[in-house]
């Protein structure tokens, strides 16, 4: 609210377990005293109307009924006018990053970004008006807003909506509305797929969609194929800042191709792996850093030059922060974060390597991997991991089947059984926190990091 400006704000009653009309009289005290369409908040300058999207009326408030015969007393000619004054490069939604790595900026993306990089998604993967997309990834991110919504205006199909995930929810909206695309994040397919009643649902009319939002597993990948009969299931990789898609597994590519990689660039963008200490654009095969450059790039954080300034450099390019490789067919292959990478005693080690070998042990239903500080070696490798309904494992069992299969040094020192990961609110596996939790665990074991 501060960092927006927000003129209206519109609120249902309210998600979980947070109620945002007593949010909202908590945060404007004024509205007491206010009147609809007059308020005047010292901590919110720029607020002026609050609409409940409802019939209940609260004090201060519009509700929907109200705000539409608002609109039937205002002239058309007032419409147009406005619309006069509106070009498709004028920002249209401004959307926070999901914080993963800390405070959420306001990205600015406009009308050009959004529709045509909806509209390039769905021709990524064939959509026609036939096509019926369940969507139960959430519209404040990107990956619904975009890569969903305007793709399915685009090409005039149908959305599926399911407002908050639950995996049976998802499972019998495609099985009742007969769907033929399903979009998620890996955590949510993992729900889908694990789920006890799975079998009792018919997922023949899937062929297509997306998982993305994090770093897909390979061995996900090919469940989805081959148990949700997803046989063309893709892979978007971008982030909010490029609108979001900046590379796709298109229907083109081979099963394998969209399996272990994410495609190549959208149409009328340009992708280079560039080297983070040179800036020289790396040879195939040696990693490096993801950037773009095209009409998706964002035009920049909300009143937020510096931050802006050190995504975006002097020729154009988006510096995603990710480290990838291109290989000799084009298509991008993502390794990791730069800021998830760790070093331990001089050593680079990237999670993605070992994320993907451990999710080939029995009983492993997730897994992520993470630097856990160190005095010693700087960091020590942490692997936080959620067990398949049922399974049992003791921490030396998971190191047994690193030994002699992957590095010593990449081997995990220490061992995290938990039944979930710290997520965004659109699903994405908040790193950071997982840091934190681990020095929290070792304290109450009575371990001290070395």
């Amino acid at each position: 609210m501060e960092n927006a400006d927000i003129h209206t704000l519109c609120i249902t009653e309210g998600v979980f377990d947070g109620n945002y009309v007593d949010m909202v009289n908590t945060m404007l005290p004024e509205l007491k005293e206010s009147q609809r369409g007059f308020l005047k908040s010292k901590r919110f300058p720029y607020l002026k109307n609050i609409v409940y999207i409802g019939q209940e009326k609260y004090r201060a408030l519009y509700n929907t009924p109200e705000l539409l015969l608002l609109g039937e007393n205002i002239s058309d000619k007032l419409l147009q006018e406005a619309k006069q004054q509106v070009n498709c490069y004028d920002v249209v939604n401004m959307q926070y990053t999901s914080g993963t790595t800390g405070f959420p900026k306001g990205v600015m993306l406009t009308h050009h970004n959004i529709t045509n990089n909806g509209l390039f998604t769905g021709e990524g993967m064939g959509f026609t008006a036939d096509d019926k997309l369940c969507c139960c990834v959430p519209l404040f991110h990107c990956f619904g807003v975009v890569l969903a919504s305007m793709n399915v205006l685009t090409h005039g199909c149908t959305q599926v909506m399911v407002e908050k995930f639950d995996p049976m929810v998802v499972l019998a909206s495609i099985h009742k509305e007969r769907c033929t695309a399903l979009y998620g994040v890996p955590t949510m397919f993992i729900a889908e797929l694990n789920h006890p009643m799975f079998e009792m649902f018919d997922l023949t009319s899937l062929r297509t969609g997306i998982m993305a939002g994090a770093l897909c597993p390979v061995e996900l990948m090919r469940a989805v194929t081959e148990k949700m009969h997803i046989t063309h299931i893709t892979s978007v990789y971008g982030l909010t800042e490029s609108s979001p898609g900046m590379t796709h597994t298109t229907l083109v590519e081979s099963f394998e191709e969209r399996c272990t990689t994410v495609g190549k660039e959208y149409p009328f963008t340009e992708v280079k792996v560039l080297d983070p200490e040179t800036g020289e654009e790396c040879p195939v095969g040696v990693q490096g850093e993801i950037c773009c450059r095209g009409y998706l790039v964002m035009k920049g954080y909300y009143n937020n030059p510096q931050a802006t300034a050190e995504v975006i450099d002097k020729d154009g390019w988006l510096h995603s922060g990710d480290l990838g490789v291109k290989d000799e067919a084009g298509n991008y292959r993502i390794t990791g974060r730069i800021k998830d990478m760790i070093i331990r005693g001089g050593e680079n080690i990237y999670p993605r390597e070992i994320e993907e070998f451990l999710y080939h042990m029995e009983g492993i239903q997730d897994v992520q991997v993470v630097g856990v500080a160190s005095p010693k070696y700087g960091e020590e490798v942490g692997a936080f991991i959620i067990l398949k309904e049922g399974a049992t494992m003791e921490a030396e069992e998971v190191k047994e089947f690193c030994r002699g299969k992957i590095a010593r040094h990449k081997i995990p020192k220490y061992i995290f059984f938990v039944p979930n990961f710290p997520l965004t609110g659109s699903g994405k596996i908040q790193k950071f926190k997982l840091r934190d939790i681990s020095l929290q665990l070792l304290a109450e074991q009575g371990i001290t990091p070395i």
